[in-house]
């Protein structure tokens, strides 16, 4: 049973839940900068950049030098920041003592994939790169690469991609609600319509088209992860909630990850929403989230 600070946040979820389908893309983008929460007084953020690409060094005073997560914010890939996610790294920051890289990549539709798996990829190579500027020259076995909805399928994608181009690959990776089918092909689509407080099949297919473009293809296995061939992946944790309309994204790649031999753990956290690790320090089962994800990182770097 959840617990009751669970039950008033779903409350509020239910109160705001927009149209299915109507995305204003400025108007997501200013509310979730404006709800995203505070670094806490513990943990400091500084601004920086990876291969070029802008982001925030998120980290306890004592964090490890040596062991970094490269974090890629949700949004559907239209919106999102450090500043929507802040709650988020923060607690994962408390928990885990890593230094957080979190990325901000660049933003459909303004640019359509594969610009944020460039991106991804530009600051891992950057990251790993042999010198010790900013965090630089970080060992690869030291490195996890995690993410939450959008981010949760980038995090996958961006695997792939350095997979494919021979890049040694991180230690680990955490996609957290993700979207892994921008198709909405997955029976939950239907079976959890009516559950589901934050995301609709229609969102899906609305966001997909901006991310990829109109002459774009949905299945483009670094848009769609669910279409690739996911052989030779580092260790993964899933996490989704029994709630979300994406549950089947993340049971099937979990089957299909299990069938290429790779080593992959599924978390189903009952009547859980998407990314209700956002609500860490203010919901139980949050708080349980993040520190699950951080024994997992710790297991792993």
């Amino acid at each position: 049973m959840a617990s009751p600070q669970f039950e008033k946040f779903l409350v509020r979820l239910w109160a705001v839940k927009p149209p299915a389908g109507v995305i204003n893309i400025e108007s997501m983008r200013r509310n979730m900068d404006r709800v995203g929460g505070r670094l806490p007084e513990s943990v400091t953020g500084t601004p920086s950049q990876l291969g070029g690409v802008p982001g925030e060094w998120v980290e306890r005073e004592d964090a490890d030098p040596t062991r970094v997560l490269l974090y890629l914010h949700g949004g559907g890939y239209v919106a999102g920041s450090v500043d929507s996610h802040r709650n988020l790294l923060g607690a994962l920051a408390k928990a885990t003592g890593v230094r957080i890289f979190a990325l901000d990549y660049r933003l459909a539709p303004e640019h359509p994939h594969p610009a944020q798996v460039d991106d991804a990829v530009a600051a891992y190579r950057a990251l790993i790169a042999s010198t010790d500027d900013e965090g630089h020259g970080v060992d690869p076995a030291r490195i996890a690469i995690a993410g939450d909805s959008a981010g949760g399928g980038l995090t996958v994608a961006t695997l792939l991609a350095l997979r494919d181009a021979g890049d040694p690959l991180p230690a680990c990776a955490v996609p957290i609600s993700p979207l892994f089918d921008l198709s909405a092909s997955g029976e939950s689509m239907v079976t959890r319509a009516d559950a589901d407080p934050m995301v609709s099949p229609a969102d899906v297919a609305v966001m997909g088209r901006l991310f990829v473009g109109d002459d774009g293809d949905l299945d483009d296995p670094l848009a769609s992860p669910l279409q690739a061939d996911v052989s030779g992946l580092p260790p993964l944790l899933i996490h989704v909630g029994d709630a979300e309309v994406l549950l089947d994204d993340s049971t099937r790649m979990t089957a299909k990850v299990e069938a290429a031999g790779g080593d992959v753990t599924l978390k189903v956290w009952p009547e859980m929403v998407h990314v209700w690790h956002s609500s860490a320090g203010f919901v139980p089962e949050s708080d349980e989230a993040i520190d699950e994800i951080a024994a997992f990182l710790a297991s792993h770097l």
